[in-house]
């Protein structure tokens, strides 16, 4: 009788399960490679629309380049390159506005070519300021957020939240753990969830459950999900915390209190009581101590700042809103915090 070898064996069927890990093994070296290849495709074409664009605008300063020629020169790279696709004159404009948005080529950062064109199109024509297009530049690829999710930030005006309202962090969370401002936010948007007005805290967590990829996109990469209800047993009573995540940068848990009201001092006494519950039962030995998050449906900073002066655990109170901010408002908002702060501080504005 003829024995087969273990890849004869396997030729036009199933892999057997001893092999299988093998084979993935080859998969994911593939995977990574295309990967790779992409990444650097990407950045030489970044390199390339950024020296076009360098190119068009000392024409256009220089040699008085105007619309006709660009339109020319488009149609002349038709021409000489049929099916090449990218360069249309509306298109070379862009490469132009991407060189005067960053003409040191030092500026022209390892971030700027990890991000796709398309993101840089929509960086380019939303954000005005340097510090705005830095500011989402920076986020898109920590976050790596796709296109979509990239202008959904824009429209909701992040970088002007951001900067009118910090997080607003006890002073044991901002001593406890390094930079924990760049995690969390004051406001988060859940127009996503399409809730009704009013709407009850039930609405609010079954909602959040159902589009917990989105809401996991909104509180940023490093969060984990971990459970909903999460129980904890204190002398022999039961409690049940609403949302419960880990965050794998802050190496922490991350506990969410839900409240479809305005902030009350008192609540804050409640998501203390969970945070020493976690540290004191379910915590690991090389864990940081778990933070508390606050979600309420609105806030009044001074009462905040009250509540939280003499928080002795690390916690945070945050809102969130169920539809866009009017970004034109943010924007005249921070317009004015700009002329309070000095010239130097409008800058570009």
């Amino acid at each position: 009788m003829t024995r087969r070898t273990p890849a004869e064996g396997t030729q036009g069927g199933a892999a057997p399960a001893a092999l299988e890990v093998s084979f993935d093994e080859v998969v994911g070296l593939i995977r990574t490679a295309r990967q790779r290849a992409a990444q650097a495709v990407n950045a030489e074409l970044i390199d390339l629309y950024w020296r076009i664009g360098q190119y068009l605008h000392h024409k256009i300063e220089d040699d008085g380049w105007a619309k006709g020629t660009v339109l020319g020169l488009a149609a002349f790279i038709a021409r000489r390159e049929p099916g090449l696709r990218g360069f249309s004159a509306q298109n070379l404009w862009r490469m132009r506005q991407f060189f005067v948005a960053y003409p040191d080529p030092e500026r022209l950062s390892t971030l700027s070519r990890q991000l796709p064109w398309s993101s840089h199109l929509h960086i380019l024509s939303r954000a005005k300021r340097d510090d705005e297009r830095q500011f989402y530049l920076r986020l898109a690829v920590q976050q790596r957020w796709p296109v979509r999710e990239l202008a959904r930030q824009i429209d909701g005006g992040l970088f002007e939240r951001a900067m009118l309202n910090p997080p607003k962090l006890s002073t044991a969370l901002r001593d406890s753990l390094p930079h924990p401002q760049q995690q969390f936010r004051d406001v988060y948007l859940l127009e996503f969830l399409a809730l009704p007005e009013p709407h009850t805290e039930a609405d609010l967590h079954r909602s959040l459950l159902r589009n917990l990829s989105r809401f996991l996109t909104e509180l940023g990469r490093d969060f984990c999900y971990i459970g909903s209800e999460y129980p904890l047993q204190v002398g022999g009573q039961d409690f049940a915390l609403d949302l419960l995540f880990f965050h794998r940068g802050l190496n922490c848990l991350v506990a969410i209190e839900l409240k479809v009201t305005a902030f009350a001092p008192e609540h804050l006494g409640k998501l203390n009581f969970y945070l020493e519950a976690l540290d004191r039962d379910v915590k690991k030995p090389h864990e940081n101590p778990a933070i508390g998050v606050l979600l309420c449906a609105s806030k009044d900073d001074e009462v905040v700042e009250y509540a939280m002066s003499r928080s002795a655990s690390p916690a945070l109170i945050a809102q969130y809103l169920t539809q866009l901010p009017d970004k034109a408002l943010l924007q005249a908002k921070l317009h004015e915090f700009y002329l309070l702060a000095g010239p130097h501080a409008e800058g570009e504005a």
